[in-house]
């Protein structure tokens, strides 16, 4: 007697290849190096301009600017000043805006939809793509940064905010740090970004309006008559990493940090899924 064979098991989808693929394509992009070798760029600039000069005026210019010459490190954290305002949530805003609505522009969106991804996937995907580029953004800041510093200035021990002197390898850590606190600031923000990416289907216009939105943000945030919402800012905190060069470290702020920016990512994240799975896809 033939027992009825039991029907086959569906094979359980996997992002992994399609996440592999968003980021081989991200990754491959002429755009995409040429943006972080804009970034790259910032810190080399800078300490060619401190070095062919007689050095910064004291006082002026950004925070930790007059210590270059004393101190090489001091070159990662000058261009984090001046990058995270505007150049990192420029590039960030150009990766984030074209998530969605680049496919959609290029006709490709149909076909991924098409595959055994779902949309839910396919956005999770993306925004994990869009992070991936800030933390290679920040690399590029931070290496580039360092390689600089190292070859131009003197390098010794480093004095922290609090005044206690670190040895090299601890303000490595400390910036290291830093870094990963820049990071977590642009989660909310790209996720903001992945939102109106799907909003669209024109990828120039969601790049502009993510990029108008940051900066936006930080214009409502010096405006002393909007003290009651400059908590609830997704860029609030963006600048508040000088705890972590204190000794001991104070954590705070990164915890109240990453808290704003689990809230917007949640937040925009599910606005995006809303918007994203009742979207009549014709591209």
């Amino acid at each position: 007697m033939t027992l009825p064979s039991e029907p086959a098991t569906a094979p359980r989808r996997s992002a992994w290849p399609l996440l592999r693929s968003e980021l081989s394509v991200l990754f491959r992009r002429r755009r995409t190096w040429a943006m972080l070798a804009a970034l790259a760029a910032v810190p080399v600039l800078i300490a060619i301009a401190v070095k062919l000069t007689s050095g910064p005026p004291q006082g002026r210019g950004p925070v930790f600017l007059d210590r270059i010459t004393h101190n090489g490190l001091f070159v990662v954290l000058t261009a984090l000043v001046l990058c995270v305002p505007l150049f990192l949530p420029l590039t960030v805003g150009v990766v984030a805006g074209d998530t969605i609505a680049g496919e959609a522009g290029l006709g490709t969106l149909r076909y991924l939809l098409a595959a055994p991804s779902g949309r839910f996937r396919l956005l999770l995907v993306k925004y994990v793509g869009a992070a991936a580029f800030c933390v290679a953004a920040m690399a590029a800041v931070v290496l580039a940064g360092t390689v600089i510093g190292l070859l131009l200035f003197p390098v010794g021990p480093v004095p922290l905010l609090s005044g206690e002197l670190v040895d090299v390898w601890t303000a490595e850590g400390r910036i290291l740090l830093v870094g990963a606190y820049v990071c977590v600031s642009l989660l909310g923000f790209t996720a903001i970004g992945l939102f109106i990416s799907t909003l669209t289907d024109v990828p120039v216009g969601a790049m502009a309006a993510t990029v108008v939105l940051a900066v936006a943000s930080q214009v409502l945030d010096v405006l002393p008559q909007l003290d009651w919402l400059h908590p609830w800012l997704f860029s609030h905190h963006w600048l508040g990493f000088a705890d972590l060069l204190r000794e001991p470290i104070v954590l705070t702020s990164f915890g109240e940090n990453a808290l704003l920016q689990l809230g917007y990512a949640a937040v925009f994240g599910a606005l995006a899924y809303g918007r994203f799975a009742t979207k009549d896809v014709l591209s």
